[in-house]
Protein backbone atom coordinates (compact mmCIF):
# COMPACT_ATOMS: atom_id res chain seq x y z
CA UNK A 1 0.00 0.00 0.00
CA UNK A 2 1.37 3.40 -0.99
CA UNK A 3 1.41 6.30 1.45
CA UNK A 4 1.24 9.89 0.19
CA UNK A 5 2.85 12.57 2.32
CA UNK A 6 1.47 16.07 1.76
CA UNK A 7 2.77 19.34 3.13
CA UNK A 8 -0.34 21.44 3.82
CA UNK A 9 0.37 25.18 4.11
CA UNK A 10 -2.40 27.55 5.18
CA UNK A 11 -2.55 31.00 3.55
CA UNK A 12 -1.94 33.14 6.62
CA UNK A 13 0.32 35.99 7.76
CA UNK A 14 2.25 33.48 9.90
CA UNK A 15 4.13 30.45 8.54
CA UNK A 16 1.89 27.52 9.42
CA UNK A 17 1.89 24.04 7.93
CA UNK A 18 1.20 20.41 8.67
CA UNK A 19 2.64 17.27 7.07
CA UNK A 20 -0.04 14.64 6.58
CA UNK A 21 0.50 11.01 5.56
CA UNK A 22 -2.49 9.24 4.03
CA UNK A 23 -3.10 6.04 2.07
CA UNK A 24 -3.33 6.55 -1.70
CA UNK A 25 -6.54 4.48 -1.89
CA UNK A 26 -8.36 6.87 0.47
CA UNK A 27 -10.75 9.42 -0.97
CA UNK A 28 -10.52 13.21 -0.87
CA UNK A 29 -13.18 13.34 1.85
CA UNK A 30 -10.77 11.54 4.17
CA UNK A 31 -8.01 14.04 3.29
CA UNK A 32 -10.49 16.89 3.88
CA UNK A 33 -11.23 15.48 7.35
CA UNK A 34 -7.53 15.17 8.18
CA UNK A 35 -6.85 18.77 7.17
CA UNK A 36 -9.79 20.01 9.25
CA UNK A 37 -8.58 18.00 12.23
CA UNK A 38 -4.91 19.04 11.80
CA UNK A 39 -5.83 22.75 11.85
CA UNK A 40 -8.53 22.43 14.56
CA UNK A 41 -11.34 23.71 12.33
CA UNK A 42 -14.96 22.71 12.93
CA UNK A 43 -15.54 21.22 9.48
CA UNK A 44 -19.04 22.66 9.14
CA UNK A 45 -18.40 24.67 5.96
CA UNK A 46 -18.35 23.88 2.24
CA UNK A 47 -14.98 23.06 0.74
CA UNK A 48 -13.36 22.03 -2.53
CA UNK A 49 -10.06 20.68 -3.73
CA UNK A 50 -8.62 21.92 -7.02
CA UNK A 51 -5.95 19.95 -8.81
CA UNK A 52 -3.19 22.42 -9.59
CA UNK A 53 0.07 22.96 -11.45
CA UNK A 54 3.45 24.49 -10.55
CA UNK A 55 1.90 27.99 -10.81
CA UNK A 56 -0.86 27.06 -8.34
CA UNK A 57 -3.60 27.63 -10.94
CA UNK A 58 -7.00 26.07 -10.25
CA UNK A 59 -7.68 22.99 -12.32
CA UNK A 60 -10.18 20.14 -11.95
CA UNK A 61 -12.49 20.75 -8.98
CA UNK A 62 -13.36 18.04 -6.49
CA UNK A 63 -16.29 19.28 -4.40
CA UNK A 64 -17.45 18.23 -0.97
CA UNK A 65 -20.97 17.64 -2.24
CA UNK A 66 -22.62 17.01 -5.59
CA UNK A 67 -23.61 20.46 -6.80
CA UNK A 68 -24.87 19.43 -10.24
CA UNK A 69 -28.46 20.14 -11.13
CA UNK A 70 -30.69 17.78 -13.04
CA UNK A 71 -28.98 15.82 -15.79
CA UNK A 72 -25.81 17.90 -16.08
CA UNK A 73 -22.81 16.28 -14.49
CA UNK A 74 -20.83 18.29 -11.99
CA UNK A 75 -17.32 17.86 -10.71
CA UNK A 76 -16.44 14.67 -8.87
CA UNK A 77 -17.20 14.64 -5.17
CA UNK A 78 -14.70 14.11 -2.36
CA UNK A 79 -16.50 10.95 -1.30
CA UNK A 80 -16.15 9.31 -4.72
CA UNK A 81 -12.76 10.64 -5.89
CA UNK A 82 -9.80 8.53 -4.82
CA UNK A 83 -6.42 10.16 -4.22
CA UNK A 84 -4.76 7.51 -6.42
CA UNK A 85 -6.91 8.59 -9.40
CA UNK A 86 -5.88 12.26 -9.21
CA UNK A 87 -2.46 12.41 -7.58
CA UNK A 88 -0.30 11.40 -10.52
CA UNK A 89 2.75 13.71 -10.40
CA UNK A 90 5.71 13.20 -8.06
CA UNK A 91 5.32 16.81 -6.83
CA UNK A 92 1.55 17.09 -7.29
CA UNK A 93 0.09 20.39 -6.13
CA UNK A 94 -3.48 20.79 -4.92
CA UNK A 95 -5.43 23.82 -3.72
CA UNK A 96 -7.95 23.31 -0.94
CA UNK A 97 -10.52 26.02 -0.24
CA UNK A 98 -12.52 25.82 2.98
CA UNK A 99 -15.44 28.15 3.78
CA UNK A 100 -16.19 30.08 0.61
CA UNK A 101 -17.19 33.21 2.56
CA UNK A 102 -14.04 33.46 4.66
CA UNK A 103 -11.88 31.83 1.97
CA UNK A 104 -9.43 29.76 3.94
CA UNK A 105 -6.95 28.61 1.30
CA UNK A 106 -4.54 25.73 1.80
CA UNK A 107 -1.70 24.76 -0.51
CA UNK A 108 -0.96 21.03 -0.63
CA UNK A 109 2.17 19.63 -2.19
CA UNK A 110 3.07 15.97 -2.40
CA UNK A 111 6.50 15.74 -0.80
CA UNK A 112 6.90 11.97 -0.60
CA UNK A 113 5.40 8.71 -1.75
CA UNK A 114 6.43 5.58 0.15
CA UNK A 115 5.36 2.13 1.23
CA UNK A 116 3.23 1.89 4.35
CA UNK A 117 4.82 0.89 7.62
CA UNK A 118 2.70 -1.98 9.03
CA UNK A 119 3.34 -0.68 12.56
CA UNK A 120 1.88 2.77 11.83
CA UNK A 121 -1.76 3.84 11.76
CA UNK A 122 -2.73 6.07 8.82
CA UNK A 123 -3.77 8.79 8.10
CA UNK A 124 -1.67 10.80 10.49
CA UNK A 125 -0.01 14.17 11.01
CA UNK A 126 3.77 13.73 11.09
CA UNK A 127 4.92 17.32 11.53
CA UNK A 128 3.35 20.56 12.78
CA UNK A 129 4.88 23.98 12.28
CA UNK A 130 3.24 27.06 13.78
CA UNK A 131 0.07 27.42 15.79
CA UNK A 132 -3.10 26.64 13.89
CA UNK A 133 -5.07 29.77 13.05
CA UNK A 134 -8.39 30.31 14.77
CA UNK A 135 -11.10 29.47 12.26
CA UNK A 136 -13.22 32.49 13.22
CA UNK A 137 -10.35 35.01 13.06
CA UNK A 138 -11.25 35.74 9.45
CA UNK A 139 -14.34 37.92 9.60
CA UNK A 140 -16.86 38.10 6.81
CA UNK A 141 -16.98 41.85 7.60
CA UNK A 142 -13.40 42.08 6.32
CA UNK A 143 -14.57 40.78 2.97
CA UNK A 144 -18.01 42.40 2.66
CA UNK A 145 -18.26 46.20 3.05
CA UNK A 146 -20.28 47.58 6.00
CA UNK A 147 -22.80 49.17 3.66
CA UNK A 148 -23.00 47.24 0.40
CA UNK A 149 -25.44 49.76 -1.10
CA UNK A 150 -23.15 52.69 -0.25
CA UNK A 151 -20.14 50.88 -1.70
CA UNK A 152 -22.06 49.96 -4.85
CA UNK A 153 -23.28 53.55 -5.26
CA UNK A 154 -19.73 54.86 -4.90
CA UNK A 155 -18.49 52.28 -7.38
CA UNK A 156 -21.16 53.19 -9.93
CA UNK A 157 -20.50 56.91 -9.46
CA UNK A 158 -16.79 56.29 -9.86
CA UNK A 159 -17.35 54.29 -13.05
CA UNK A 160 -19.61 56.98 -14.51
CA UNK A 161 -17.04 59.69 -13.71
CA UNK A 162 -14.31 57.64 -15.40
CA UNK A 163 -16.41 57.15 -18.52
CA UNK A 164 -17.47 60.79 -18.65
CA UNK A 165 -13.90 62.03 -18.22
CA UNK A 166 -12.91 59.93 -21.24
CA UNK A 167 -15.59 61.68 -23.29
CA UNK A 168 -14.54 65.08 -21.93
CA UNK A 169 -11.02 64.39 -23.18
CA UNK A 170 -12.34 63.56 -26.64
CA UNK A 171 -14.58 66.65 -26.78
CA UNK A 172 -11.83 69.05 -25.78
CA UNK A 173 -9.20 67.45 -28.01
CA UNK A 174 -8.31 69.01 -31.35
CA UNK A 175 -11.31 69.26 -33.59
CA UNK A 176 -13.80 67.95 -31.07
CA UNK A 177 -17.12 66.59 -32.35
CA UNK A 178 -18.67 67.85 -35.56
CA UNK A 179 -21.84 69.89 -35.24
CA UNK A 180 -24.76 67.96 -36.67
CA UNK A 181 -25.88 71.10 -38.53
CA UNK A 182 -22.58 71.08 -40.45
CA UNK A 183 -23.13 67.58 -41.83
CA UNK A 184 -24.52 67.04 -45.33
CA UNK A 185 -27.38 64.68 -44.78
Amino acid sequence: MEILKFRVVVDHEQDIFRDIEIQSEKNFECLHGEIIKAFNFRGDQMASFYMSNDSWEKGQEIGLMDMSFGEESGPPTMGSALLSEFVIDANQKILYVYDFLKMWIFYLELIEGKQADPNVSYPRVTHCFGDAPIEDEKEIDDIIPDSPQENTTKSIESEIEDIMSEFDDEITSEGGFDNIDDLDI
